[in-house]
């Protein structure tokens, strides 16, 4: 960075230095132009007096400007001593062959040759026509715009030398605060989440460090939520595999001959068998979902038959665990979706409610038409402690849990909520949570109503 602004500096201070150069040229010979111009009306107006015309003349003279009468002869006739031969003048040929032999009197014209700004007019002086030459050598331009020139590049190195110290002291003060970021983005990326990142010398690099330090707040999260699953998952993997080892073990060796023993051991075993299988396809859901590899089969299907359906599986609550379930769902409510995760997320929603209710053990489900019918909204309440208002942004994440010491009738690992939201984030439906504390929660999920002809869908 530093490097592209010293060469960008040179190269304004460069074309700087090269329009002024062209600009202070063409003004400094348009002002000799219009210089020897004025000259040669003064003169004419003063060539009826001789005395004053050559004083007129000795006074460009000093100034550097040559002043010549010359006869139809071609002999210089003011000032009166000049003794050049007119003829051989450098000048006084191409007057000749030019124009002004040919034009009437009064004619006049300006004209650049290479080393001199000239001024031409045919004049009446004596009866006779005569002409008037007058003559600015260029030099004294050249040399102006040279010593100008030479100005501009000593004030041009003096910029470029500033402009190089300054881009030098800034560049070294950005890149000192871009190394401090990224030393300690080295830290954080071997695992130290103590780091601070601050740079209060910029507004941009500012709103870089509190992003990195979200960034950092977001990674140590994660990682604890991490550490937390892990083990809750291996807990939950550690308790099935004692109780089959455990149970296969004493069939072996105690209930093998007793069939009625072995039924029982043989069940204890195919049920936590069950229970690693669901804690599995749990952990593969989630990941398949996140990645988008599972694909949506969608299709139109009876939203109402699927709601009662999941119900009906958890009648083992109400008949063994005294809860109770208070439905108000509309008839015949259809949509289009995939109606296999959709069944997913419905009884993970039931499983959650059934989970964190409070002690009247009592779950309310809803299914009801919106107001315009293009809508179906599927909702479960809980009567449970609820989730304090900043938690409610963590409940659908995949590592989050509530912390609360109390036994889950519905088992888990942590995971419906986040299974629950990237299957209607892939399916691109509204869904939320509306809490309280002290008075439970309310997940409610907005599905499309469509006919129940797909072929109107």
């Amino acid at each position: 960075m530093w490097g592209y602004f010293c060469l960008l500096a040179f190269l304004l201070i460069l074309f700087i230095e090269i329009v002024f150069s062209i600009m202070v040229s063409t003004a400094l010979e348009k002002q000799a132009a219009d210089r020897i111009t004025a000259i040669g009306k003064e003169v004419e107006s003063e060539i009826s007096r001789p005395y004053g015309l050559e004083i007129l003349i000795a006074r460009n003279r000093k100034e550097g400007v040559e002043v010549l009468l010359i006869n139809g002869d071609w002999q210089v006739v003011a000032p009166k001593d000049y003794y050049e031969n007119a003829e051989a003048h450098r000048s006084f040929q191409d007057i000749k062959t030019r124009f002004i032999v040919n034009e009437d009197i009064g004619f006049w014209e300006v004209y650049r040759t290479a080393d001199a700004v000239n001024y031409v007019s045919k004049v009446e002086y004596a009866g006779a026509p005569h002409y008037l030459y007058i003559s600015y050598s260029i030099k004294i331009v050249r040399d102006t715009v040279g010593n100008l020139q030479l100005y501009m590049l000593l004030i041009g190195v003096a910029v470029f030398l500033l402009a190089f110290l300054i881009s030098l002291a800034l560049s070294q003060k950005l890149t000192r605060g871009l190394k401090t970021m990224s030393d300690t983005a080295v830290l954080l990326a071997k695992g130290d989440y103590g780091v601070e990142f601050t740079n209060l010398d910029y507004k941009e690099l500012a709103k870089l460090s509190d992003t990195l330090n979200y960034v950092r707040d977001e990674v140590k999260k994660s990682g604890d939520f991490q550490r937390e699953i892990l083990a809750n998952v291996s807990h939950d993997l550690k308790t099935p595999l004692t109780m089959i080892k455990a149970y296969a073990s004493m069939i072996k060796e105690i209930s093998g001959d007793n069939k009625e023993k072995r039924e029982k051991h043989l069940q204890v075993i195919i049920d936590e068998a069950d229970r690693l299988t669901g804690l599995v396809n749990d952990v593969l859901s989630v990941s398949k979902l996140q990645s988008n590899i599972a694909a949506l089969n969608l299709k139109v299907f009876n939203l109402t038959e699927l709601v009662y359906g999941i119900i009906n599986k958890f009648g083992y609550l109400q008949e063994s665990l005294g809860y109770t379930i208070m439905v108000d769902i509309d008839a015949n409510m259809y949509t289009r979706a995939d109606s296999e995760k959709i069944s997913q997320v419905i009884y993970n929603l039931l499983g959650n409610a059934a989970n964190y209710t409070g002690e009247d053990k009592t779950v309310y489900i809803s299914l009801k038409s919106s107001m315009d019918a293009k809508r179906v909204r599927f909702s479960v309440r809980d009567t449970g402690k609820g989730i304090a208002k900043e938690d409610l942004p963590e409940i659908w994440n995949r590592y989050y849990r509530v912390k609360e010491n109390h036994v889950r009738p519905v088992k888990g690992t942590g995971l419906g909520l986040n299974i629950a939201k990237a299957i209607l984030d892939n399916h691109s439906f509204d869904y939320g949570v509306d809490s309280e504390v002290g008075k439970g929660s309310v997940f409610w999920v907005d599905f499309p109503a469509v006919p129940a002809d797909p072929e109107n869908c």
